[in-house]
């Protein structure tokens, strides 16, 4: 199924959405694993560094945007929408929020060490240098469509 049907169907039974405009996407690390952890619900929560906004030049997420969440292969997994948007400083996330993106043991412990590994190479090849005090974009979200 393409985004477009995907949409249309969501459409379909969501009417209300119509006039809203979308991305679609995958998560940037096991995409597949993570689209079924949102699409069980087990996943209800992202995080991505504030500065990499400004290097690749991206509009900072806003509550309210709806997304098509895609696998590995590009296929439609589920839609979401942003519910709840803070940031704060990478060593000042909450256990709350570790425990929202679903992810290993939802511990604060498995969250930070996970992130580090994400972020120290990714800010690298954007020429940045990440630290602990990097302040984060840390996004809620719910599941309208699956």
């Amino acid at each position: 199924m393409t985004i477009e049907q995907y949409w249309e169907g969501f459409i379909e039974l969501f009417p209300e959405y119509q006039n809203k405009t979308y991305e679609a996407w995958s998560f940037g690390v096991d995409e597949d694993k993570l689209a079924t952890l949102v699409r069980k619900g087990e996943k209800t929560a992202t995080t991505s560094g504030y500065s990499s906004y400004r290097v690749e030049n991206e509009k900072l997420p806003q509550v309210g945007e709806v997304s098509i969440v895609l696998n590995k292969a590009g296929e439609p997994q589920c839609i979401i929408e942003i519910t709840h948007i803070y940031q704060v400083p990478f060593n000042e996330v909450s256990e709350r929020h570790a425990y929202l993106e679903g992810e290993g043991d939802k511990s604060l412990n498995y969250w930070k060490k996970a992130h580090i590994a994400f972020f120290e190479p990714y800010y690298q090849s954007l020429g940045l240098n990440f630290d602990e005090s990097e302040i984060m974009v840390c996004e809620e979200f719910k599941v309208l469509y699956v």
